[in-house]
C-alpha cells in the first residue's frame, strides 16, 4: 500500500501539510536590538561594578556602626554634671562610684538620689572608671544613661501650644559640637523655649558631652530630630510661627526684634558657615547681635542665649 512505512509495518503519520515558507520569525527576532549598553557599574564582570559593590558594602557597615553607636549607652562624668542629671531626673541605668574617693556632699547626694530612684550604684576601681569614661575628668563619679529618645518636631509644637503661651522653638542648623548643643538646650530652658530641633544629619546629637553641658536640662526640654530641617521650618510657618535666623549680615539687630512676642522659631547656624542657603531663604527675617568693633562672631550657644534673652525680656514686658 502506498505510503506504508516498510520498516515499521504501518502507516507513517505526519502533521506537515506541505513545505513551510520563511524562517518562522527567527530572522526578525535576530535583527531585534538588545537595548542600550548597561553602565559599567551595572555589568557583573566589569571592575567598576566590583568597586561600586565595595563602596555600597562599606557604606552599609558605616551606617551599621553609626546606628550601633547611637544606640549605645552614654556615661556622664564628673560630680557636678552627675548631680545635675540626677536632680533633673535624667533616666539612668547605673551610677559608678570609684573606690576610695573622698566623699563630699555631691557624692552623697548622687548616691542617695540614685538609690531613691532605684538606680544601681556600682563601686568600681578607679582604673575601671578611667576605662569606662575614656580617661575623662570623672572625679570618681559617672552616670550611665540610655540612648536619648528624640521627639518628633510636631510633638514639640503640640507641647508648646499646650502651655497656652506663644510657641518659642529653637532650631540648630549645622551645629556639630555637642557642647554647643548642650549649652543651647540649657539657654533654651532658661529663657522659656518649648523645645529644640536639630537636623538628623550633619548635626550634634545628645551624647554624654551634651548631657553634661546641658546640666541635665535635656531631660526637661523636648529635643526633636528633623529629617529635613527646611521642610520642618516650612511646616512651622504653615502652623502660624514666624522663623528668624541669626545672621551677622542682617540689617535688623536683636534690640529691634519686633517678632519676639509672637509664635517664633529661632534658628542658630554654625560658627563657621552660619545659616545654610536653603534655611536662610526659608527665614521670614534675619537678625544680628550688636557687638563692639573688632569682634568677628560669637559662639553659637552664646549667640542663641543673647537672642533668647531678648525674646524673654520682650515677652515679660508685653
Amino acid at each position: 500500500m502506498a505510503g506504508n512505512d516498510k520498516r515499521r509495518g504501518g502507516v507513517r503519520k505526519t502533521n506537515k501539510k506541505g513545505m513551510v515558507v520563511g524562517s518562522g520569525g527567527q530572522r526578525r527576532r535576530g535583527l531585534k536590538g538588545k537595548g542600550p549598553t548597561p553602565k559599567a557599574e551595572e555589568r557583573v564582570t566589569h571592575p567598576a561594578k566590583k568597586r561600586a559593590d565595595q563602596r555600597a558594602k562599606a557604606d552599609q557597615q558605616r551606617a551599621k556602626r553609626q546606628a550601633s553607636a547611637e544606640n549605645a549607652p552614654e556615661l556622664v562624668a564628673g560630680r557636678n554634671p552627675v548631680v545635675e542629671c540626677v536632680r533633673a531626673g535624667v533616666p539612668a541605668t547605673g551610677l559608678y562610684v570609684a573606690q576610695g574617693i573622698d566623699v563630699d556632699d555631691r557624692v552623697t547626694e548622687a548616691v542617695r538620689e540614685a538609690k531613691n530612684r532605684g538606680i544601681p550604684v556600682l563601686d568600681v576601681p578607679r582604673v575601671e572608671l578611667d576605662r569606662l569614661t575614656s580617661n575623662a575628668m570623672h572625679q570618681g563619679l559617672a552616670l550611665q544613661v540610655p540612648p536619648f529618645e528624640y521627639a518628633h518636631p510636631g510633638e514639640v509644637l503640640t507641647a508648646a501650644h499646650d502651655t497656652g503661651l506663644p510657641p518659642l522653638i529653637v532650631a540648630l542648623d549645622g551645629v556639630t559640637d555637642p557642647r554647643n548643643l548642650g549649652a543651647v538646650i540649657r539657654s533654651a530652658a532658661a529663657f522659656g523655649a518649648h523645645g529644640v530641633v536639630v537636623p538628623q544629619r550633619r548635626s550634634a546629637g545628645i551624647t554624654a558631652v551634651a548631657w553634661r553641658t546641658s546640666a541635665g536640662t535635656a531631660a526637661k526640654l523636648p529635643v526633636a530630630k528633623a529629617v529635613n530641617l527646611t521642610r520642618t521650618l516650612k511646616d512651622y510657618k504653615e502652623a502660624g510661627l514666624m522663623v528668624i535666623g541669626l545672621d551677622a549680615d542682617s540689617d535688623i539687630i536683636s534690640d529691634e526684634l519686633e517678632l519676639a512676642t509672637g509664635p517664633l522659631v529661632v534658628v542658630v547656624g554654625s560658627e563657621g558657615r552660619g545659616l545654610s542657603r536653603l534655611v536662610r531663604e526659608t527665614c521670614d527675617q534675619t537678625v544680628s547681635i550688636p557687638m563692639s568693633a573688632g569682634v568677628e562672631s560669637l559662639n553659637a550657644s552664646v549667640a542663641a542665649g543673647v537672642v533668647l534673652s531678648e525674646v524673654a525680656r520682650r515677652r515679660r514686658i508685653r
